[in-house]
């Protein structure tokens, strides 16, 4: 089966090989060795100050910010699924918090989010994704950024990187909290957060954290050790340190030109074959397209073409399909997707096969 979910994503060969070596101990000099130069390739693919690794999923670096780093009032950013996990998670915790939402399809707009931050002095952290992974969404997060920072130098920008970081450059000059997870770009099981932190960030976490196990100050004096405050994920690390190790040799940029590529070739194929995509401003991490048989293509392909691509979420649920361009995915497996899309909407009636999106993903590509 041809797994093309954007996340969990394919773990490669090389890296399940590394993984597979006997268990070592996190309490040891040669765990900690591992740490440190996997946390020296994360500053580099991260572009920050300090790269933190939590064992959790995503969603515990979600909290683990709104806890430490909003200590008045928080402003989240609702496009979706995780936009709105954001407001749940301030919720939970009591804490204050103004929402701007956004239909699925639309990105943030500056204006609301400066105007919003201008009007309330309380607000010291603002929470929004890169992707908004439920619609393949994304927001002008660095153009927001760096607004909010010539009228509040001092609040925090808390971005969900978890389906931008190994896809995109992406500008943390004026970002504070860049998260990510194992299982998306950088192709490891779950399991495994990942924050970035600036300066200030770091600043904030330092002058009092928050939580217990999700308590970033601790994470910070203990990480700087190259040990965790509780029990690290080991066999996760060293397949971090594996991919990381492979990415740096080729460069990660040529890691952001292969997926731009592939992602912007299919978003074309699949456009010339009649298909709609779904968001307004679209995110390279996978191509979200918006069909009324859109469950009946997936049922299709993964019982007839054996490829799994996802659906969609709450509304979009039987209206959404999502194909992954994250990580090293090989152009044949997403050529192989687009025509096997071709080939499924003759089998529904509803255009004759002639091979137009291969044809046009197969120029892009090679382009």
């Amino acid at each position: 089966m041809l797994l093309l979910t954007p996340g969990p994503t394919p773990v490669p060969e090389n890296i399940r090989m590394a993984m597979s070596e006997p268990t070592i101990h996190h309490r040891t000099s040669e765990f900690e060795e591992i740490f440190a130069k996997t946390k020296v390739l994360l500053k580099e693919l991260f572009n920050m100050e300090e790269v933190l690794m939590l064992a959790s999923s995503g969603t515990g670096a979600m909290e683990a910010c709104v806890l430490n780093l909003c200590k008045s009032k928080a402003l989240t950013i609702n496009a979706g699924k995780f936009g709105e996990r954001f407001s749940e998670i301030c919720k939970a915790h009591g804490k204050d918090f103004t929402e701007l939402k956004y239909d699925w399809d639309t990105p943030a707009n500056i204006d609301d989010i400066v105007n919003s931050v201008k009007n309330d002095k309380k607000i010291d952290a603002i929470f929004i994704q890169i992707c908004e992974s439920s619609g393949g969404l994304r927001h002008p997060v660095e153009i927001i950024a760096k607004e909010l920072k010539k009228i509040r130098p001092k609040i925090m920008i808390v971005a969900d990187g978890i389906t931008a970081v190994g896809v995109e450059k992406i500008d943390t000059t004026n970002i504070d909290a860049l998260i990510s997870g194992s299982q998306k770009a950088l192709m490891l099981p779950p399991g495994l957060a990942l924050i970035g932190l600036s300066h200030d960030g770091i600043k904030i976490i330092k002058e009092s954290g928050a939580g217990y196990y999700l308590n970033l100050k601790i994470e910070l004096a203990q990480q700087k050790n190259n040990t965790t405050a509780y029990t690290s994920a080991t066999t996760l690390i060293v397949g971090l340190k594996t991919i990381l190790e492979q990415l740096h040799v080729d460069g990660f940029n040529k890691l952001y030109i292969d997926t731009k590529r592939r992602s912007h070739g299919a978003k074309k194929a699949l456009k010339e074959i009649g298909l709609t995509i779904f968001p307004k401003s679209s995110a390279v991490a996978m191509s979200a397209v918006y069909d009324k048989d859109a469950m009946k293509i997936r049922e299709l392909l993964k019982s007839k073409y054996m490829v799994n691509i996802a659906g969609g979420q709450n509304h979009l649920k039987t209206t959404l399909f999502r194909i992954n361009h994250m990580g090293l995915v090989d152009d044949y497996k997403t050529a192989w997707t687009l025509n096997a899309i071709e080939i499924v909407l003759e089998e529904i009636g509803r255009r004759s096969y002639n091979g137009t999106a291969n044809k046009i993903f197969t120029k892009e590509i090679i382009q």
